[in-house]
Parts: C-alpha cells; sequence; structure tokens
C-alpha cells in the first residue's frame, strides 16, 4: 500500500520552495494520545523540517532539521529516538564487514547514533565520519597527509570539500578497506550527488569490495532524480547505473521531492568565506576516537569529557562535589562544529540523571551547536548569534534560535581550550565552558 501524498509550498525571502511528500509507514508507532487510547504514529513534516534561507548562491533554500540538534534545540530523548527510528530501517541481512559513515558536519552526531544502534545488530560495525577539520599526525608528514584516505566534494555546501581519514591501527585499517555494506548517513539527501561522489572516492581509495550501499537520511528528496521529466527526451541517471557493480538502498523516515522557482531579481547575497579545511592555530584536545578515524566504540572519550563537565560545574556552582540536584531547571548544552557526538552524550546523561529526580528538581534539558553553516533570519531560524570560531580558523561561526536569557546554565562543549572560546560567550554568566583540559 502505497503512503499518503502530501504537497505544501514554502516562501521564502528568495523564491518559492514547492514540496511533495509522502511519509515512512515504516516508521509507524504505537502511541497513547490524552485519552489513553493507543493510536499509530509516524513522523510528519511537520515534526522533522522547517525551512530557512541560506546565505549561499549555490542554493537558496535551507532544510532545517527539528531531530538533529544543530539549528533548532531539542531534546536528547526526542533525537535518540530519530537516531534509533531510522537506524531499525536498515535490514537485518547486511554483508560484512558494515561502515557506516557521517558526513561532516551536519550529520556527524546522526551518524554516530546511527551506527550505535545498529551495532546491537552488527557489533563488528565500523563508524567513519568525514571532517573539514585537518588532522595532525605527528608520526607521518607534518599536516598529517599520510593519514589521508581520501577526499570529496559536497557540491551545493557552503564548505564544499570533505576528508576522510584511514586508521593507524592495521586490523582496523583492513577492515575498512574489506568492507562489503556501507551505510552513508545524513540529514538529508536532494540530488543523490553526494553520495555518488563519496562512494566513488572510497572505491578509488581502496574499498573495492564494497557490494552495497545504502544512503540512510531523515528525508529523502532525491527520489524524483530518477523520474522521467516530460519535458525532455533524456533518460535520467539511476543511482544503480551512477554506481556501477554495487547494490543501491535508501532508507528515510520521509522522502518527496522538491521544486524550487527564484524570486524576481533577488538580492544578492555575499556568503562568508567558510570553505576551509585548515587545521587551525588551535590545538585539538584529547577527547578520545568518536569518528574522524576508523572505530567501533564511538564513546571511548565520554567518561573523561563527563569528568571534565563534573569539574566545571563544581567549581562554576562553588561546590566541593558535583550533586546532580544542584542542576538549574533550564539547560542548553552546546556542541561546537564537528564536536557533537560526546557533548550529545552529556546532554542525554544530564537529561537521564535529572529525570530520576522529582519534578520540582529535573531539569529541562535541550541540545544545540555552534556552527559554521550561514543562515538567513526568516523561516524556522528567530535569532543568530555570530562569534569568532574556537579552531583559530578566522571565520565567524552561528548559533541559531539560541537566546541565552532564556537558558539558566548554558554548557559550551569543545575540544579546544577554554580560552579559545570567543569572548562573547565568556562574558555571559549563565555559560560555563567545558574543554578536554579541565
Amino acid at each position: 500500500m502505497l503512503n499518503e501524498q502530501h504537497s505544501t509550498t514554502i516562501t521564502l525571502p528568495r523564491g518559492t520552495l514547492d514540496l511533495t511528500y509522502q511519509t515512512n509507514s515504516a516508521t509507524n508507532k504505537s502511541v497513547t494520545n490524552k485519552n489513553g487510547v493507543e493510536q499509530r504514529d509516524r513522523y510528519q513534516l511537520e515534526d522533522l523540517l522547517g525551512f530557512a534561507q541560506r546565505i549561499n548562491p549555490k542554493r537558496a533554500f535551507l532544510f532545517v532539521s527539528k531531530v538533529l540538534g544543530r539549528h533548532i534545540p531539542v531534546a536528547p530523548s526526542t533525537m535518540r529516538n530519530a537516531f534509533t527510528d531510522l537506524a531499525d530501517l536498515v535490514p537485518s541481512d547486511l554483508a560484512e564487514p558494515v561502515l557506516v559513515i557521517g558526513m561532516a558536519e551536519t550529520a556527524v552526531g546522526l551518524s554516530a547514533g546511527v551506527h550505535q544502534a545498529l551495532q546491537t545488530r552488527y557489533p563488528p560495525a565500523l563508524l567513519l565520519n568525514s571532517t573539514r577539520h585537518a588532522q595532525h599526525d605527528e608520526s607521518s608528514d607534518a599536516n598529517g597527509t599520510d593519514s589521508l584516505l581520501t577526499t570529496f566534494c559536497e557540491d551545493h555546501s557552503h564548505a564544499s570539500q570533505h576528508l576522510i581519514y584511514q586508521s593507524k591501527d592495521s586490523v582496523t585499517q583492513a577492515q575498512l578497506l574489506a568492507s562489503k555494506t556501507l551505510i552513508m548517513v545524513d540529514d538529508e539527501a536532494s540530488t543523490g550527488n553526494t553520495c555518488v561522489n563519496v562512494v566513488t572516492a572510497l572505491r578509488e581509495a581502496g574499498l573495492t569490495q564494497l557490494e552495497q550501499v545504502h544512503l540512510t537520511t531523515l528525508v529523502d528528496w532525491s527520489l524524483d532524480q530518477e523520474k522521467p521529466n516530460p519535458q525532455s527526451d533524456a533518460k535520467p541517471a539511476r543511482m544503480a547505473d551512477r554506481l556501477a557493480g554495487i547494490e543501491f538502498h535508501r532508507h528515510h523516515l520521509l522522502s518527496g521531492a522538491w521544486q524550487w522557482t527564484d524570486a524576481p531579481n533577488p538580492e544578492p547575497i555575499m556568503m562568508p568565506s567558510v570553505d576551509t579545511t585548515a587545521a587551525g592555530s588551535q590545538a585539538l584536545g584529547d577527547t578520545g576516537n568518536w569518528g574522524r578515524f576508523p572505530t567501533l566504540d564511538s564513546t571511548k572519550g565520554f567518561a573523561n569529557y563527563l569528568s571534565s563537565f563534573q569539574a566545571a560545574f563544581t567549581c562554576f556552582n562553588d561546590q566541593e562535589n558535583f550533586d546532580v540536584t544542584q542542576l538549574p531547571k533550564r539547560i542548553l548544552v552546546l556542541g561546537s562544529n564537528e564536536f557533537v557526538w560526546l557533548p550529545f552524550l552529556l546532554a542525554e546523561w544530564l537529561e537521564t540523571e535529572s529525570g530520576k529526580l522529582n519534578e520540582d528538581t529535573a531539569a529541562t534539558v535541550n541540545f544545540s551547536a555552534l556552527t559554521r553553516s550561514p543562515i538567513a533570519l526568516g523561516g524556522a531560524i528567530t535569532t543568530m548569534l555570530s562569534f569568532s570560531d574556537n579552531y583559530g580558523l578566522g571565520m565567524t561561526n552561528f548559533a541559531y534560535n539560541v537566546e541565552p536569557s532564556d537558558w539558566d546554565l548554558i554548557v559550551l562543549c569543545v575540544e579546544t581550550s577554554a580560552d579559545s572560546v570567543d569572548a562573547m560567550w565568556r562574558g555571559l554568566d549563565n555559560v560555563l565552558v567545558v574543554s578536554p583540559s579541565h
């Protein structure tokens, strides 16, 4: 039975976005309504997405996720549910070894969550994320290029170049190269081009045994790319044909197609300079391997980072020892750029531990992140903070839909030193900066 088709039009300053879409019946969940009646539910468009205008001449619009904790603060439990529900769509008969790969910067937390859920069925599955932060490797050359596995481009992105690193461990590297199934995780697919670019780059880098590719996204807008255009005799290139010799599959919570129409005489825009893969002048602290290099366990660094938070909060709150009952009522945990997985685990821990307390002392915890992505105000973006990045790259970073006065405590998590954070944040009384150096 086909899922019901829907359509809507989103009007943005630079044009209109016409959407046709359908929910995924495979994500039906049993829920109980306020009257105690059990009913079936699935992800709707309004559950997953808002819309905004990019400051990007390559593409004028942005799908703003409501479950990623990137541009809109969201409860960690909501994020975890989305991660798990998406992972549950992946089949249980995959050819192994399995490799899960996530796209920086938006999907590095999503990929880790999907990977963690998939490991209940595929314990040996590897996680590997793309990155835009060059990694120094003193055991190779000065720039770490000997550790670089490959690069690829995300054509429509504000920062198109991505880096993918290999493992220093020979066993892990051998497993990586022997991968038979690739699960590519991203927040959305709009053309399928990035998936093709990734697979092509990996095969050329030595992953010659790939048999299956599973494009696993919260929302997939690329299905119409394979439909004939009634105004053209040319046949569209199917993903299966673009990935010769590979079995191709899609998994998503919602799917559809989009069509963009430019507004008459739109105002020109100037995109900030954010397309760099330099390392930056600020050294990265030891946060363990949460996916920038191939890993079986993305959580190894969490215990140390949790200790850093507890020590920092104890000092911040003028306590002798950490006491969860002393947490304030409204807490926002902020990751920073690609460093979001351990901060998410921290936010999830805070939400869980606080949930064990009585209603009077329990805290409300949300998660979001700093980003290099330039987005215009309007639509799903109601507020914008801009400041210097903490990596020493000399670029502007942003925090969207974050009003500092709305929170009793903002926990700003970085993988650099605490003093690398812009003075705007350090000047706020309710901001606690947590770094690996605590």
